[in-house]
Parts: C-alpha cells; sequence; structure tokens
C-alpha cells in the first residue's frame, strides 16, 4: 500500500468521524424544524401591497422621529418608479402587491423589546427553542436578538459588553434612544435609489439589529440575530446597522428561516456596516428561507483605512435568491475577504456574488465562493471588482469553483472585472467539477454508504468556508448540507 492510499483512508476515515460525530450532535435537525408554522391570526384579513397609507402606519405605530417618516416616503416615491431588475434570475412571477409588507404578531402596542427569554410569548419562544437560540445564547454568544415577522420579540447583551460601551438593540429601540446616532448612518451606505428592492426595503424596513462598538473595544464572542418569517406571503424587511470603531473588533452572525406555502414570501433586508480605521468586522449568515421566498437581501460595508471586512455566507433555501454582498474599500490598506457558499436544489435559482470596490491605494481583497448544483437546480457566480484610476498597488483575487453533482444542473460565472490602472495584481480563476466516481467507489470500498460517501465529499468541498465558522454553526451547515444531500444517490 502506497504512501499516498494510506493518506487517503486516514483523511475518509477521518471525514467520516467527523460526519458521525455532526450528526450526533445535530440531530435533531429535521426539515420540519425549519418548515413548521404557529398559527398566524394577526395576518388575517391584513392589507397587502404597499401603499402611502402602510408607510404612514408603521411609522405612526413605531412612533418614529419626522425625519424618519419622510425618508419612508421618500423611498416610496422612488420604489414605484424604479423598475425590476432583468438581469440575473427571472422576478417575473414574483407579484408584490400579493405580500404582507407588515404584521405584528402582538396584540397592540408592544413596549420594550424583551431581554428575558420568559417574557417572549410561549408560542414564539416554542420556535426559537427549536431552533436552539437560546441554547446558542447561554453557550456561546456576547448577545442575541430574535425577530419574527416584521416585530423584533426579544434582544439582550451580555452586561460584560454593555459596561465596555457597546450597543446591540433592536433597530426601533435604537431609534428612540440614539436617534442622532441613528440617523448618521441609516442608509447612508446604500441609499433608497440604488435599485427597485432598496428602495422598497427604506419605505416598509421594520425591525433588525443596530451594533455599536466603540473605540478599541474588541468583542470576544459574537453577537447574532435571527430572522424568521412565520405566516404565508410574509414580507421581511429587516434593517442591520453595524458601526465598529476605530481599533474595534466584532463578529456578528446572522441566520434565518421561514416555512413552506407554496406560494411566495419575500425577503429584501439591508445590511450597513462602517468599520473604522484599524477595526475589524465578521459577518456571518446562515441563510435557510423556504423554497416559496425570494430572497432579494442586500449587503454592503464602507472599510477605512487598515481596516478588515470579512463576509462569510452560506445560501440553502428561497427559490430565488440575488445576493451580492459589497465591500468598498475607502482607506489605504484596507482589505475584504468574501468566501461564500451556494447550494441549489431542485427549482432553485441562487445567484449570488460579490461586488467589491478598491477606491484607495494599497488595498486588498479575496473572493472565494463555492456553489453545489444538484436535481436541475441552478447556481451563478455574479461578480464586479472594480478599480479606481488613483487605486494603485491593489491585490485582488477571485476564486469561483462549483461543483454539479448530476447532468440536468446548472452553474454559470458572470465575473465583471474593470481596472483603471496598471500598478495592481489581479487573479482570476473559476473551476467546474463533477462527483468523482473513483473517489465515490474508493469510500464504498471501505464500508461507507454511497449516499455518505457523496456527503463527504460535498463536505470537503465546501470545508474552507465552513470552517470559518464558530463551531455549532458550522455542525448546522454541514447537517443543512446532508439535509440537502438526502436522495441524491443515482
Amino acid at each position: 500500500m502506497t504512501r499516498t492510499t494510506v493518506l487517503r483512508e486516514q483523511k475518509a476515515k477521518s471525514s467520516f468521524a467527523k460526519a458521525t460525530e455532526d450528526k450526533t450532535i445535530f440531530g435533531h435537525l429535521e426539515r420540519s424544524i425549519f418548515d413548521e408554522a404557529n398559527p398566524s391570526p394577526y395576518a388575517d384579513g391584513v392589507i397587502r401591497g404597499v401603499s402611502e397609507a402602510l408607510v404612514r402606519r408603521i411609522s405612526t405605530e413605531k412612533k418614529e422621529p419626522t425625519w424618519m417618516l419622510e425618508h419612508r416616503l421618500a423611498s416610496l416615491q422612488i420604489f414605484h418608479e424604479k423598475e425590476l431588475p432583468t438581469w440575473g434570475a427571472d422576478l417575473s412571477t414574483l407579484d408584490l402587491d400579493d405580500i404582507i409588507y407588515y404584521a405584528s404578531p402582538f396584540d397592540g402596542a408592544q413596549g420594550d423589546t424583551p431581554s428575558s427569554w420568559a417574557e417572549v410569548p410561549a408560542d414564539i419562544r416554542r420556535v426559537y427553542d427549536r431552533l436552539g437560540i437560546p441554547e446558542a445564547e447561554r453557550t456561546m454568544l456576547a448577545g442575541v436578538g430574535a425577530q419574527y415577522e416584521s416585530e423584533v420579540v426579544y434582544h439582550n447583551l451580555k452586561k460584560e459588553w454593555e459596561e465596555q460601551g457597546v450597543i446591540f438593540l433592536d433597530m426601533d429601540d435604537a431609534l428612540e434612544q440614539h436617534p442622532d446616532l441613528v440617523q448618521q448612518y441609516f442608509m447612508k451606505c446604500v441609499p433608497a435609489s440604488d435599485h427597485k428592492f432598496a428602495a422598497l426595503h427604506g419605505a416598509v424596513w421594520s425591525g433588525g439589529t443596530f451594533l455599536y462598538v466603540p473605540k478599541n473595544v474588541k468583542v470576544r464572542d459574537p453577537l447574532q440575530a435571527y430572522f424568521r418569517m412565520n405566516a404565508k406571503n410574509m414580507g421581511q424587511f429587516e434593517h442591520t446597522l453595524i458601526v465598529v470603531e476605530e481599533g474595534a473588533d466584532v463578529h456578528y452572525i446572522e441566520g434565518c428561516s421561514a416555512p413552506k406555502y407554496g406560494s411566495h414570501a419575500l425577503h429584501a433586508g439591508l445590511v450597513e456596516i462602517f468599520v473604522k480605521p484599524n477595526a475589524k468586522c465578521r459577518y456571518s449568515s446562515v441563510e435557510n428561507w423556504s423554497r416559496d421566498t425570494y430572497n432579494l437581501n442586500t449587503k454592503r460595508a464602507i472599510v477605512e483605512r487598515d481596516a478588515v471586512m470579512e463576509w462569510i455566507g452560506g445560501n440553502m433555501g428561497s427559490g430565488v435568491t440575488m445576493l451580492y454582498p459589497c465591500s468598498v474599500l475607502v482607506g489605504e490598506g484596507a482589505r475584504c475577504d468574501h468566501m461564500a457558499i451556494a447550494f441549489a436544489n431542485k427549482g432553485q435559482w441562487q445567484d449570488t456574488g460579490a461586488k467589491i470596490f478598491h477606491q484607495a491605494a494599497h488595498t486588498s481583497s479575496k473572493v472565494t465562493s463555492k456553489s453545489i448544483s444538484k436535481a436541475g437546480g441552478v447556481a451563478v457566480y455574479r461578480g464586479q471588482l472594480k478599480i479606481a484610476p488613483h487605486a494603485h498597488d491593489c491585490i485582488a483575487n477571485v476564486e469561483c469553483d462549483a461543483l454539479l453533482l448530476d447532468e440536468i444542473s446548472r452553474t454559470d460565472t458572470s465575473p465583471d472585472i474593470q481596472i483603471r490602472n496598471n500598478d495592481v495584481t489581479i487573479a482570476h480563476e473559476a473551476t467546474v467539477g463533477k462527483l468523482s466516481e473513483e473517489d465515490i467507489f474508493y469510500l464504498c470500498s471501505r464500508g461507507i454508504p454511497e449516499d455518505e460517501a457523496r456527503a463527504m465529499i460535498v463536505n470537503g468541498f465546501i470545508e474552507p468556508i465552513v470552517r470559518l465558522l464558530p463551531l455549532e454553526y458550522a455542525v448546522e451547515m454541514n447537517r443543512l448540507i446532508e439535509l440537502e444531500m438526502e436522495g441524491s444517490v443515482g
């Protein structure tokens, strides 16, 4: 037996042991956890579609300042003027007049957002118990926010970080308690004029997270928000606003899911991140919306001198996804890393990628994108890289790897690279492959069932990105892949 064969067998055994361990830890994670819906009487009879009356009602119920109402109304006007995107995924079947844009699961005014799970209504709390959010908070998180439909139902920050000046609130409370700070940054990174769904978000946004990390504070544990849509034809428009001051460091995680009804839902959230000089922000997300959902999310960061922005993403669910996290490198020495996984199963179009704008000299960026297509699913990498004329001595690397699990699935790579000066180093690589029958045969010859062998190879393909997640989330991602791989033999 050659050394190569020995090492190969050891690696296979190690991978199998890890897969078995993952299954034991997250054995409770089944599809029904995500697809099970609570009754939603609060959505009965709610007027669908977006209008000025709805926008005014949202602002009134939230007791917002005048400037926010004016922002909402201006965004609504832009929404009506903008056309649907005609590039990328097909949005022609999305009926925007059939979406519920605002629904509160509470009767009357909610009051202050609960900071104790005991204060959350029992039926809603059970949803998050099934998803493991309270347990994750106890074991590994510095703070947690939980949104249900259009309202944040729970938000809490550990006292240790509160004493160091960290602000971690839902957006409604942040707007009330820190109005000047919110106004300084709100939709300054992504203006309503950006595209039709940014304008829609600006008009009807509700809920979300405000995170402010003071100068030189390094938050040791991640903070997380989890967004859950429950009612049929629901729309969710949470706003995430993160400000990381000079020399600070934070890791923020978002997760999301929705039950399957057989009719369309819409997610058009918005993430804005401001990374100040010498600061670092890592933003991780595991998006597992139902196949009914159009996931049309917008995420963007402004990265200043010597700062670092890291995007780590996993897109598993939703029938249609259009998502391209963006980094604008405005300060010398700024750096960004974009690492993402997309899994396109039957009936799914995963149109994902990254946008990077080098606006200053000595900046660097790296994109690592991996996609998996199965049962006719379509995975598209759509990226944009721009280097300004004055942005000298820049380094950019884009790597796109696609894995096809059968003959009927599809993958595309659509890079847009615009370089305006010659003093740069650019690399772009794209590969497409299939599952190796030789590798499958080898694993099966060692007693591993064929479906587990296929799942192990897929997990090995995405491992470079999954390992960047905290352990519990890496395990969850592996289990989600395992669920997607069910029935993939043959």
